[in-house]
């Protein structure tokens, strides 16, 4: 099983005080041996770089860069990708929605990706399965 791994589970990795911090390690450390493969875009690894600089600085970005994309197979984003999350973007209405998210939707449903790595609830909304370490 491939899993989307998505900028909130990142920056949650990054973020040792984040209460997730934990649970999201233990997820990624169980993904890594057991995914199929743990899949991202280049539209989340803009972003999370971005995010991961403005809270953090540099060193968060080298430690993201050195330590955890590596470890991710990076699809980059088709003009085709990019239009239909734009669509998808629009029909929803939702200020609180992004075109990353809606652009990684389009990403899993073309892939046939059900599970994502990450804490945002608009996956869950649109049918996809929170990958988390099995009990």
């Amino acid at each position: 099983m491939s899993v989307l791994v998505d900028t909130s589970a990142l920056i949650t990795l990054l973020d040792g005080e984040d209460p997730e911090h934990g649970a999201c390690r233990q997820a990624w450390q169980q993904g890594v041996v057991e995914a199929e493969g743990l899949i991202t875009t280049d539209y989340i690894v803009l972003e999370s770089v971005a995010v991961a600089q403005r809270r953090w600085g540099l060193d968060a970005v080298r430690v993201l860069v050195d330590e955890f994309l590596p470890l991710l197979d990076v699809e980059g984003v088709t003009p085709e990708d990019r239009t239909a999350g734009v669509t998808a973007l629009l029909a929803a209405g939702r200020r609180r929605l992004s075109l990353v998210d809606c652009v990684s939707f389009v990403v899993m449903r073309r892939r046939g990706i059900r599970a994502y790595m990450g804490l945002d609830p608009h996956f869950d909304e649109q049918g996809f399965t929170r990958y988390a370490p099995a009990s």
